[in-house]
């Protein structure tokens, strides 16, 4: 019997988680399993035990009762409370929920499950939208956290079944044998340890969460000076209420590929800059690689931030070294195509100059951009063998990593600080400079700008940090900020500030993303392919890439084709649901089921109105695009020697591709890959966003100047990825350093001029 409990803000009676296990457990029910296909005691484990036996409504329950942030999050609340009573039962589920016997009407849980499969389909493909989200986010959460959550002892019960190790076991010995044999402890912290293990950043890691008044005391021996407001007269501090104020040459918010940058090359120049990172700071031995861990710690939402419709999954990093910590390796020039277009169309010329290119240049030099692969991995092995059977072109991905750094948790964090994100980059060089820290788990507030003559100037940033004791307030002041935490709270802060430019938060692009899967079962053979040992999950996240449907000699508007990192959470979340045993029946295919998806160079655009409410909607030709493209992934699956293929469709419909006739798959291509891609028909993800402040040569198109600098503030500057003219086409990582090293020179005669005044 299910008792009331309390989740955040909201309590959920009895009946209603009742309602809410009952929803998860036909998502995910205890089913008979086939001794015969599945003989070992993990299957039959994985098999009988249901969402509510795992524990999974308290889960959701959290996300529902406010950990997650969406405007439409109040539909799943409404709907358990309806599916607790006999009428609102009726009025979601229509006349399935009926009994012919006596009360007639039936609450949800009351139902069959059969029944309750049958109405969960039936929301699937409704005509009425908020059913489809219901659907869907329901959906989302249970199994996500069905297949993330670990017990005491960092496991879950369905990864033996499912075929997968946990957070990578060969990071895991290699860590063992290197703490035994320097005899050191594996989990000592951060000012015990040696730097080989923890990089340089703990010593400019200020953390105001743990003990401010320590923390001040660091702030001020890094010379930072730092006061205590007395008076509350003040107009700043007495509508703020601050704990205390520091002062610095340049506040940069948001440590990520933009912010990292700049921050390193003020400090580096001398100048005292201070970093506010919304995000935690994880050292390399604190990174769990535990896919739920990780990605409630390390990316907006949770992980699960999202259109204000739920038609689009938006993965963005929100952590120290922002999405540079956390993204797939993928290190990609600017494609000539977009430089001729930003600086033709749109008329700036910084993009076709030797200081761009030589932008470019450092960058790369400084990340250790290289190009070679000693062994690839499961997908990207398919990728590349598909489109060689086909002729299609294929060509390697460059990355921030060495040749041999085989690691598919890279999407977690770096474990051996080998891959050349901000963290081992430009934030060592605003550390090692002595002129920089970074403080952590800080929420930029507003920036603060003082009015003289007409013209508004940034003086500073207000920031709020968790205390034992409370939420607490401080103020950066700083000669010049820049702000850089991403194309969707970059705009939200700006908006916060008081910025009228009606372009703030317009023009949002998030290079759309479907995917398709092909299954490619064990096989004993010696020479068989992909090797037995090959798994989904291991091995270097983009190494291959196919530009067949790119259109890169034409309009610069197509598809490239990539390969994802899916690890069992967003496995199960993006797989089409049919019934909880089909589900299952999937899912013990994971660690041999390889996803390849096509990424559009979109045209439309949406509207960030603040970090949770975020519009978008793509264009006609954005889903011709995608549709071409996932044409292509399908027969380049099928090219591979896939023994069975499909889609995330919410159909689910598979293909036996060694079964089938040349006909039947013809067939099962077109049809797949010409199906509508709106309305959550689909699972449309995005990890690139960009756009939502863009450059321009005009404020009536445009948020900021071609030096970075906005147009309404001075001394404001956007140093990410909201600053691009339109969407990118490819991984946006060194393009986004590339113009935050450009806007940091701006920066530096900036605060060049204010040093001689």
């Amino acid at each position: 019997m299910w008792k009331s409990c309390v989740y955040g803000r909201w309590e959920f009676s009895s009946g209603q988680m009742e309602a809410l296990s009952a929803l998860c457990d036909t998502f995910l029910p205890s089913v008979d399993v086939d001794d015969h296909l599945h003989p070992s005691v993990h299957h039959r484990l994985f098999y009988q035990t249901s969402a509510s036996m795992a524990g999974t409504p308290h889960h959701v329950g959290e996300f529902l009762g406010g950990k997650l942030e969406h405007p439409k999050m109040f539909l799943a609340r409404l709907a358990i409370l309806l599916l607790s009573t006999r009428i609102g039962s009726f009025v979601l589920c229509g006349k399935k929920s009926l009994s012919p016997n006596f009360p007639y009407f039936q609450t949800f849980s009351k139902l069959s499950s059969e029944k309750r499969q049958e109405i969960l389909l039936s929301w699937s493909t409704s005509y009425f939208l908020h059913l489809r989200i219901l659907f869907t986010s329901l959906k989302i959460f249970t199994h996500f956290l069905f297949f993330t959550k670990v017990n005491e002892k960092g496991e879950n019960l369905s990864w033996k079944a499912i075929g997968y190790p946990g957070p990578d076991p060969g990071r895991a010995k290699t860590r063992k044998l290197e703490a035994q044999n320097t005899q050191q402890p594996q989990d000592q912290g951060p000012e015990g340890s040696c730097e080989e293990m923890f990089g340089s950043l703990h010593k400019g890691i200020i953390n105001l969460n743990q003990s401010r008044e320590e923390a001040l005391h660091k702030l001020h021996n890094l010379g930072f000076p730092v006061s205590i407001p007395h008076s509350r007269n003040g107009r700043i501090t007495s509508s703020l209420k601050p704990s205390f104020i520091v002062k610095c040459d340049a506040v940069v918010v948001g440590s990520g590929t933009g912010g990292g940058v700049v921050a390193g090359v003020l400090a580096n120049a001398g100048h005292k800059v201070l970093v506010l990172e919304k995000g935690s700071y994880f050292a390399r031995t604190k990174l769990s690689l535990l896919e739920g861990e990780a990605m409630d710690q390390m990316y907006l939402g949770s992980g699960m931030a999202a259109t204000d419709d739920l038609g689009v999954v938006l993965l963005a990093g929100s952590t120290v070294g922002g999405g540079s910590t956390i993204n797939w390796s993928a290190s990609i020039r600017t494609p000539p195509h977009v430089i001729r277009e930003w600086s033709e169309k749109h008329e700036l010329k910084l993009f076709d100059s030797k200081v761009y290119q030589q932008a470019l240049d450092v960058v790369c030099q400084k990340m250790g951009v290289q190009s070679e692969i000693e062994h690839e991995g499961f997908n990207n092995m398919i990728l590349r063998k598909g489109c060689e059977n086909l002729g299609y072109p294929v060509e390697t991905v460059p990355r921030n990593t060495p040749s041999d750094h085989y690691c598919g948790w890279c999407c977690f964090g770096c474990k051996d600080g080998r891959k050349k994100g901000t963290t081992e980059t430009w934030l060592v060089d605003l550390i090692e400079s002595g002129n920089g820290a970074i403080l952590p788990a800080c929420e930029a507030l507003r920036v603060i700008t003082d009015e003289s003559n007409g013209k508004k100037r940034a003086i500073g940033v207000a920031f709020a940090f968790n205390t034992p004791f409370g939420r607490e307030i401080g103020i950066v002041e700083a000669d010049v900020t820049v702000a850089a935490s991403g194309a969707i709270c970059t705009p939200a802060l700006l908006k916060r500030s008081g910025l009228k430019n009606p372009n703030v938060g317009r023009n949002l692009h998030i290079h759309p993303v479907v995917m398709a899967w092909g299954y490619f079962p064990d096989s004993p053979a010696p020479d068989a392919w992909p090797a037995a040992e090959k798994r989904s999950y291991e091995g270097g996240i983009i190494t291959a890439m196919s530009r067949v449907v790119a259109n890169s000699e034409t309009s610069g508007y197509g598809a490239v084709i990539q390969t994802p990192m899916v690890h069992p959470g967003l496995f199960s979340a993006l797989t089409p649901w049919i019934s909880g045993r089909d589900m299952k029946n999937r899912m013990v295919k994971f660690s041999r089921t390889a996803h390849i998806f096509a990424l559009a160079r979109d045209k439309g655009s949406g509207k960030v109105t603040s970090e949770t409410n975020i519009s978008y909607k793509l264009e006609d030709s954005d889903q011709e695009n995608l549709r071409k493209g996932l044409e292509k992934v399908l027969r380049i699956l099928a090219a591979a020697g896939a023994e069975e293929i499909g889609t995330q469709h919410a159909m689910g419909r598979v293909l036996n591709v060694k079964q089938a006739s040349e006909e039947e798959l013809e067939r099962f291509v077109k049809e797949e890959s010409s199906r509508p891609l709106q309305k959550l028909s689909v699972p449309i993800g995005s990890a690139h966003q960009m756009g939502s402040c863009r450059m321009g040569v005009d404020p009536k198109g445009s948020v900021v100047s071609p030096t970075g600098e906005t147009w309404e503030v001075e001394g404001l500057f956007v140093a990410d990825s909201s600053v691009f003219p339109t969407a990118l086409g490819v991984n946006p990582m060194v393009t986004i350093q590339a113009i935050a090293y450009c806007t940091a020179q701006s920066v530096l005669e900036v605060l060049g001029q204010k040093k001689m005044m």
